[in-house]
């Protein structure tokens, strides 16, 4: 099953947008988890307390590096995988680089980690993208309008008329989309620009970053970005989850605000139909 037609039964499945993200802070765990696979128990233990409640999860390489822990989110897909095969597996490492090595990331993400999908970082242009978008029925989740404060410097410098963004969303439609499985980054923070890559790309799926700690709107949100049948959206929300409790209960109370969220955004999509 490829990441498309894997999403929409998510999304069924599930009966949510929410996408969990999985950037463990090692200051910010449990002191009772502390130990050489700590990384892996806690975000083992956030999966399994979410997964019914999520359409994806998202594990940013970048938390589990920088500590040399990339045997601990080998373990961790594996246990996503093997435990919650439902759920889409969306490695977050925003990868851009000339052709032969960005075929040694794209073997990263697909192989090494078995993600369904990965961000990628299209400022390369396309030659950097054709070698995650060759792994047929894998997901390829291209930047375009961020939820950063500074995204703006480069995302909006305007081109032919039309800000970078725009063009993104144009590309993404009308090129990468023949070419492979594709998805599109538009941050929550930034609602306007969100209807706008909605209006371009149809029901091509958006991950959408930025409620939660971020401060992004659900309601606005949905408004801007749902399809017409209410899909459409991996909607991130990671610290907000992660670590809604520091005690031995961490678990249970990210359970609890996974459930808030998307409730929150089931009532969005409610509201606006």
């Amino acid at each position: 099953m490829g990441f498309h037609d894997k999403l929409n039964r998510a999304w069924v499945t599930s009966g949510s947008m929410l996408c969990v993200g999985l950037d463990p802070d090692p200051a910010k765990i449990p002191a009772h988890l502390q130990g050489p696979d700590a990384i892996f128990r806690f975000c083992a233990d956030i999966a399994d307390a979410t997964a019914s409640l999520a359409c994806a999860f998202k594990p940013q390489i970048a938390y589990f590096a920088a500590i040399g822990a990339e045997a601990q989110l080998e373990k961790l897909c594996e246990h996503i995988r093997a435990n919650h095969p439902q759920v889409v597996l969306i490695l977050d490492a925003k990868r851009g680089d000339i052709g032969p090595t960005a075929e040694r990331y794209a073997h990263e993400a697909f192989v090494r980690y078995g993600a369904d999908a990965v961000t990628v970082n299209p400022y390369l242009g396309t030659d950097s993208l054709e070698p995650f978008l060759m792994h047929s029925g894998k997901g390829v989740i291209v930047l375009c309008r961020t939820s950063n404060p500074g995204s703006g410097d480069l995302q909006m410098l305007t081109t032919d008329g039309q800000p970078v963004y725009q063009h993104v969303a144009h590309m993404a439609t009308n090129q990468w989309s023949k070419m492979g499985e594709v998805a599109l980054v538009v941050g929550a923070t930034y609602p306007a620009e969100l209807s706008t890559v909605r209006g371009i790309v149809g029901d091509m799926p958006l991950l959408v970053p930025g409620v939660g700690a971020q401060g992004g709107d659900v309601v606005a949100t949905v408004n801007a970005g749902a399809t017409t049948n209410g899909t459409g959206m991996m909607i991130n929300s990671s610290r907000a989850i992660l670590y809604a409790s520091s005690g031995e209960d961490f678990a249970d109370a990210a359970r609890q605000v996974a459930i808030a969220t998307r409730d929150e955004i089931s009532q969005a999509v409610t509201s606006r139909n």
